[in-house]
C-alpha cells in the first residue's frame, strides 16, 4: 500500500525591486527603534528580536522552506515574534510593518487559497493587537495604513509573479514552435528527397521498359541490315527505313525522359540557357 505524498510546489524568487523595498522597510523599523528615547532599558531586547526576525526572514527569502509543514511553522513563528514585539510596547505601531513583509513573503511561498488565507491572517494580526493595546478606534486608525500596504504589496508581488509565469510560458511555447517548425522543414526536405528518388526510380523503369527495348530492336534491325547487305541488297532499303523509324522513336523517348528531369521554369530562373 503506497502512501500519497503532498506535492511540493516550487517557491518563487522575488525580483530586485521587491528585495530592495523589503529591506528598506525593515531598515525603517530598525531606525525608528533606535531613535525612540523611551525604550533604552529594553533596547537590547528589541534589537535582538528584530535581528532574529531579520535572520529568519532572510533565510526563508533565499532558502525558502518547501515542505508545507515547515512553511506553516515558519509563518507561525514569525507572527508570534512580531506579536511579542508589539506586546512589549503597543504604542510602537511601526512594528506592524513586519507583518507587511510577511504578507509579501506569503505570496512567494504559498499558492492558491493558502496564499490569500495567510495574507488575511496577517492583515488581522496587523489590526487586532493595536486595537487591543491602544483602543478600538485609535488602534484601527493606526492599523489601516499598514493593512492596506500589506494587501497592495502582496497583490503587486502576485501580479508580478503571474506576469513572469506568462512570459516563461510564452518563451517555452515559442521555443516549441521553433522546434516544430524545424522538424516540419526537415520533414519537407526528406519528403522532397524521397519524391526525387521515387521519380528517378520511375524514370529508370521507363528507360528500361521502353527505350532499352527500342535500342535492342535497333540492334537487331542493324544486324538484319548487315545480313541483307551481303545476301540481298535489293531488300536493304525497307530495312533501313524501319531502322530509321526505330531510331527516331528512341530519340523521341529519350527527349521526353530528359524533359521530365529538368526543373520547373521557376526553379531554373537565373540559370544559363543551354
Amino acid at each position: 500500500m503506497s502512501t500519497r505524498k503532498t506535492p511540493i510546489h516550487p517557491v518563487s524568487r522575488p525580483g530586485k525591486v521587491v528585495i530592495a523595498a523589503v529591506y528598506l522597510l525593515f531598515l525603517a523599523v530598525f531606525i525608528r527603534t533606535l531613535a525612540n528615547p523611551n525604550i533604552h532599558a529594553r533596547l537590547p531586547i528589541y534589537l535582538a528580536l528584530e535581528f532574529l526576525y531579520l535572520l529568519l526572514f532572510s533565510l526563508a527569502l533565499w532558502q525558502p522552506p518547501r515542505r508545507p509543514l515547515w512553511q506553516q511553522i515558519y509563518f507561525i513563528s514569525q507572527s508570534l515574534l512580531v506579536l511579542v514585539l508589539i506586546w512589549l510596547r503597543p504604542r510602537f505601531d511601526f512594528i506592524v510593518i513586519l507583518y507587511v513583509l510577511l504578507s509579501m513573503q506569503a505570496v512567494l511561498v504559498f499558492f492558491g487559497r493558502a496564499r490569500w488565507t495567510w495574507v488575511g491572517i496577517l492583515a488581522l494580526l496587523t489590526c487586532l493587537p493595536l486595537m487591543a493595546g491602544l483602543g478600538a478606534l485609535p488602534g484601527l486608525a493606526l492599523a489601516l495604513m499598514p493593512m492596506t500596504i500589506g494587501i497592495v504589496f502582496a497583490a503587486y508581488v502576485a501580479v508580478t509573479q503571474e506576469i513572469e509565469e506568462v512570459s516563461r510560458k510564452r518563451k517555452a511555447l515559442l521555443a516549441e514552435l521553433q522546434t516544430a517548425n524545424q522538424d516540419l522543414n526537415q520533414a519537407a526536405r526528406q519528403a522532397e528527397e524521397l519524391s526525387t528518388i521515387q521519380e528517378r526510380d520511375r524514370l529508370a523503369r521507363e528507360l528500361h521498359d521502353s527505350v532499352s527495348q527500342t535500342i535492342f530492336s535497333i540492334s537487331l534491325e542493324t544486324h538484319a541490315a548487315q545480313l541483307l547487305l551481303e545476301r540481298n541488297p535489293q531488300r536493304l532499303r525497307p530495312q533501313l527505313e524501319r531502322l530509321k523509324s526505330l531510331t527516331q522513336s528512341a530519340l523521341a523517348e529519350m527527349r521526353g525522359l530528359i524533359a521530365q528531369l529538368r526543373p520547373p521554369e521557376g526553379n531554373s530562373a537565373g540559370r544559363p540557357t543551354p
